[in-house]
């Protein structure tokens, strides 16, 4: 058997070509399963290059029927076969399975059947449109001032001179949203020689170990208050909640990247937030179009073999110590990320220059417009609904959903649905 699938209209469609016995079955459904993006909620099978139909087939229309429904969706057929439509007759699932007589019919059926999530958010709140992208704004919360609060010292960690002293610990209830260096290990000895890339969203902690497997690990502790901490080189936490909620859509088939996201939170950010002050912390649940990421090849400690005076990130340097990904991977599954962007002219007349330099490394930075650091966690199987809670449902998904991968974002990811959460920075908060 064989299968062709498009999107139309933002439905998947399927044309099957071959027999749809219990071999065949098994192969559209691995097929399907394979095609079906996070954000695909609409499913059509064009059934004219089928001539065969049986009990085989019908389970894997069951199994798909549910799966759609799961994503708030719909499973119909079009285009069936005199022979296919007398086992579905046959079967009593001529009533039970939606038929049409072609695939534009079913197409323009589910159009226009098809609900509307944003239909509330575009009529009551803000939305900016440009260049083919919307974001809808609705308001968050202002019941606290939000704080980034800074664990361990940057500078240290870029010029590879951590010592055991340097590394502190958390507890894993201490961190909602944060990102930064880490490692879970049995003490300070054992987790320093192991420090990579790590994000935590609440009450999980995925890190990238630096041990060559270039294999993520993660932990979500039923108690989070147990005695097993979370080591820690260099992290930035988010403290308060997130004022903006924003819901992004794009029609573009390559989708929008994450720099082009946060410049158009900052761009506007002055008009809609009087305590705007040029750094914004931000959390994503999307849908991605392409991941482009890098990360730390090992632990940046002392003796480590990093010259004198020189940084992780200087070009002489950077093969050794930084991987790179640009290949734009895990298309059409879900993101979940936590970061921070700085408006780096904005930010040196809200921020002391040396709390500025808490987060963000001046090699490099003083060219650019605005400075982006974010890590991002794949997941797949997760539907998309932005009708849901981000919070709830970023917990949800770090608790419940099937882990991929974990990696530090590089600023030309790509998103092409997204919920947002805002935070407008109001301190820069160092520990001692």
């Amino acid at each position: 058997m064989e299968a062709k699938s498009e999107r139309r209209d933002g439905v998947l469609v399927f044309f099957i070509n071959g027999r749809l016995d219990a071999f065949g079955a098994q192969q559209l459904d691995e097929w399907i399963k394979g095609a079906l993006h996070d954000d695909d909620k609409d499913l059509v099978l064009d059934l004219s290059g089928s001539t065969y139909l049986s009990s085989g087939g019908l389970r894997t229309f069951n199994i798909l029927k549910k799966e759609t429904k799961r994503r708030n969706g719909r499973f119909v057929l079009s285009a069936v076969g005199e022979y296919p439509k007398k086992v579905l007759d046959m079967a009593g699932f001529s009533t039970i399975f939606e038929i049409f007589p072609t695939t534009d019919a079913a197409i323009e059926d589910i159009k226009k059947k098809r609900k509307d999530p944003t239909l509330f958010n575009e009529i009551f709140y803000k939305k900016i449109e440009a260049e083919g992208v919307s974001l809808t704004i609705e308001p968050g919360w202002m019941t606290a001032p939000p704080v980034l609060r800074v664990t361990g010292d940057l500078n240290k960690l870029l010029h590879a001179r951590l010592t055991n002293d340097d590394i502190k610990t958390r507890k894993f209830s201490e961190i909602t949203y944060s990102l930064g260096l880490g490692a879970l290990g049995a003490d300070k000895n054992e987790a320093g020689s192991l420090l990579g890339e790590m994000i935590t969203l609440y009450g999980s902690m995925v890190w990238l170990p630096t041990d060559g497997n270039n294999t993520p690990d993660f932990m979500t502790p039923l108690d989070a208050d147990a005695d097993v901490p979370v080591y820690t080189g260099f992290n930035v936490t988010l403290d308060g909640p997130f004022n903006e909620y924003l819901t992004l859509d794009t029609q573009k088939p390559e989708g929008v990247s994450v720099a082009d996201i946060y410049r158009m939170i900052l761009s506007g950010a002055s008009e809609r937030v009087r305590s705007y002050k040029g750094i914004v912390a931000v959390a994503i649940w999307g849908v991605l179009s392409g991941l482009a990421s890098s990360g730390i090849k090992k632990a940046p400690v002392a003796g480590s073999g990093l010259p004198d005076g020189a940084s992780i990130m200087d070009p002489a340097q950077a093969g050794i110590w930084m991987a790179s990904d640009t290949g734009m991977s895990y298309k059409g599954d879900t993101l979940v990320s936590f970061g921070f962007g700085i408006d780096l002219a904005k930010a040196a007349s809200g921020y002391p220059a040396e709390r500025i330099a808490d987060i963000c490394s001046a090699n490099g930075e003083s060219k650019k417009a605005i400075a982006l650091h974010n890590h991002g966690v794949v997941f797949r199987g997760i539907p998309y609904n932005p009708t849901l809670d981000l919070n709830s449902q970023v917990k949800k998904i770090v608790s419940e959903g099937t882990f991929v991968d974990m990696r530090h974002l590089l600023d030309s990811t790509r998103l092409k649905r997204a919920k947002i959460g805002v935070a407008y920075i109001q301190d820069i908060v160092k520990e001692q």
